[in-house]
């Protein structure tokens, strides 16, 4: 291996041991990217990422029972590893929290191989890496021409279309019902409703829900 093409080490995490399987051997055709490790929940990819100290972890969102990609991904962001998150899921709701968590880069499952080694390249390096369809999603909201909801807003969004009251969405939170009563005011000028319901049916159209 040159100098000039230093071997990435991954870790994987995703709760589908088939996926795991399938992304291993893909992975391992490639001659500077070695998969040190494997996990199929948040907790162990956690702890996998504290012990082997892998240049880059490759992240599923949905994970099941436990802690989710996002917590999983903040966690493991916060001790300087880089998290590349590889999903099937595109919406604004989890772009926007992935990258708030720190998440390196964001692709998609429906990439091809050459992509995703190029992903994980250039994660290993700090840069970004964006699948083209999460791009131009990113890019219309820095334009503006979708809501730019907080990681927060968007969790009490979450709350809010499973139809809990305020004081569900605060204890569901751990905030008070007035940060709920603040942040879903700012919620409705963002998305121009006035009502619950509305607030709802907009972000559903503007796909900000998972």
């Amino acid at each position: 291996m040159s100098a000039e093409q230093p071997v990435v080490r991954i870790l994987l995490c995703d709760d589908h041991a088939v996926v795991r399987a399938g992304l291993l051997a893909l992975l391992g055709s490639e001659p500077d990217i070695e998969v040190v490790g494997e996990a199929g929940t948040g907790e162990e990819a956690v702890a996998a990422a504290a012990k082997v100290r892998p240049d880059v972890v490759l992240m599923d969102l949905q994970l099941g029972p436990g802690i989710d990609g996002v917590e999983a991904t903040r966690r493991i962001a916060g001790t300087g590893v880089r998290v590349l998150v590889l999903t099937t899921y595109d919406t604004d709701a989890d772009i926007t929290r992935a990258i708030a968590a720190g998440a390196t880069g964001y692709l998609l499952k429906a990439e091809r191989p050459e992509e995703l080694f190029a992903a994980i390249r250039a994660a290993a390096q700090g840069r970004t890496a964006l699948s083209a369809p999460v791009a131009s999603r990113v890019m219309e909201r820095m334009r503006g021409t979708t809501p730019s909801l907080t990681p927060r807003e968007l969790d009490i969004l979450a709350q809010l279309s499973q139809g809990l009251a305020n004081r569900d969405i605060a204890r569901a939170l751990f905030i008070s019902e007035a940060t709920v009563k603040t942040h879903l005011g700012r919620i409705y000028e963002k998305l121009g409703v006035d009502t619950r319901a509305g607030a709802v049916s907009v972000a559903k159209e503007r796909r900000l829900l998972p």
